[in-house]
Formats: structure tokens, sequence, C-alpha cells
């Protein structure tokens, strides 16, 4: 689990006391789990603001919550706090955030994201290029937006169902189709 320090619980505590609100304690998660943009993040969290799924944590300070899809990358995490000149500076080290952990009872998502980052962008990246998944909706039909290079490039269309969209399916046999949101009209970056 997550592990923080005295120092870090007592800054944080510090911070939880002067919320409005009572029983405010933190929340734990990273964003893109096992991809390489993931990121950690702390941030308040209010009863009301859980999630049904979270690990609460009971800290000798305060309460936490950890995201229960986070929680197999947050292996080994630690937050840290540390007084200096400037007035001190909190630390969250998650070593694995970014190691890939996807496997067939993995979410949609997260086999969606590795997909994406280990197979697809690559390819685009040699072109500037990239594709991130915004969401998947109803029939498990993944939302994908492209960026830089890929972002009003002429070839876009075939790029999406001969390359993304055809790997996607092929790899992932639940999902039943792609849809690019786009806007490809702003062509300042664009390959072509």
């Amino acid at each position: 689990m997550v592990e923080i320090t005295q120092s870090a619980q007592t800054y944080l505590a510090g911070l939880l006391a002067k919320q409005e609100a009572k029983d405010v304690g933190v929340r734990v998660f990273i964003t893109e789990p096992g991809t390489p943009m993931a990121e950690t993040c702390i941030a308040y969290c209010r009863p009301e603001e859980t999630q049904e799924d979270d690990i609460k944590v009971a800290y000798e300070q305060f309460d936490g919550y950890i995201d229960a899809r986070s929680e197999p990358f947050l292996e080994g995490a630690l937050v840290d706090y540390a007084e200096d000149r400037m007035g001190g500076q909190l630390t969250i080290k998650a070593p694995n955030a970014k190691v890939p952990k996807v496997s067939d009872d993995s979410p949609l998502e997260d086999q969606i994201n590795y997909v994406l980052h280990s197979q697809i962008n690559p390819s685009l990246a040699s072109h500037g290029g990239m594709v991130s998944l915004i969401e998947i909706v109803e029939d498990n039909v993944a939302i994908l937006q492209f960026g830089g290079g890929c972002q009003g490039c002429g070839m876009v269309d075939v790029t999406l169902k001969d390359g993304v969209e055809k790997t996607l399916l092929e790899t992932l046999p639940q999902l039943t189709a792609v849809r690019d949101v786009t806007d490809h009209s702003v062509t300042e970056n664009a390959y072509f």
C-alpha cells in the first residue's frame, strides 16, 4: 500500500485542518496507470467524493483512499515531505506507476491504453503524432483523439482504419468499434 511518512502526514493533516468540510481525507490515484503517460496524484477527498471501490486506509492523522484501479501500480509508493529553505516540498514516488500490469482480466481501458502506448504511439511518434483514449462508451466503442502531427493530417482516416482500429480490434476482440473525435480542421502541426 502507499506509505505516507510521518512528516508527510503532519504536513497533509495541517492542510486538511484548513478545509471547511469535516472528515476530509486524501485520495491517491494514478492517471493512465501502466503507461508512459502515468502520473501519480494526491487530492483532497471529502466523504461524499469517495468511489465505491476505493480502498480505505486509516493513517495515523487522517483517512486515505486508494483508487482500486491504481492500487497495483502503487505498490512501493512513498509520499514524503521535506522542509527546505523555501518552506518544504511534498514528493510522491511511485516506481511502478508506469510499469505495464495488463492482463486479460484488466479493465478494458487499461488494455486499450497499453496497446496505444506500446504498439501504436511509437509508430505515430515518427510523424510527431499520437493518439489517446478519451473514453469507452456503450457497446465497447473506444473514443480516441489524435494529437501532434496526426491532428489535421490528410492521411488520418487511413491511419485510423488501417492502423489504429485494425490493431485495437485484432488485439482486443471485446472492442466493437473505434471512433475519432479529433477536430482535424486544425492543421498547424499536421504531418502532411
